[in-house]
């Protein structure tokens, strides 16, 4: 009989509870988004938890948070548990998305327009 069978799939929340230890908030520290690139630091060992080690072995080149909770078919309030766990044993490293450009105000724009129109 198969896990999913014995009712352990991504989507029983007995299962999300064991492989979060029980945690569902991260730290103020620690903020994950959907775009936040994670990169392995290192390999997994054999004692660590599965879906630790998975995401190591996945994320051998930048992947974001959203790819890692697509390939692990957890939710990503989940994976982004486990991605604080191994950001604090520094097993990875998370990276913020380049934010957009922030742009100046139209105001400011036509003022200045106006004033190389009159020069």
């Amino acid at each position: 009989m198969s896990a999913a069978d014995q009712g352990w799939g991504a989507d029983n929340p007995e299962r999300l509870y064991v492989i979060t230890r029980g945690r569902s908030g991260l730290t103020e520290q620690t903020t994950f988004d959907l775009v936040t690139l994670v990169v392995s630091r290192s390999e997994p060992t054999p004692t660590m938890q599965p879906e630790h080690a998975a995401i190591l072995r996945i994320c051998g080149s930048p992947l974001s948070v959203a790819e890692v909770s697509a390939y692990l078919r957890l939710p990503v309030s989940a994976v982004t548990v486990l991605l604080a766990d191994l950001l604090t044993e520094e097993r990875i490293e998370a990276r913020a998305c380049v934010p957009r450009a922030v742009l100046p105000d139209i105001a400011l724009l036509e003022a200045v327009m106006h004033g190389l129109q009159k020069l």
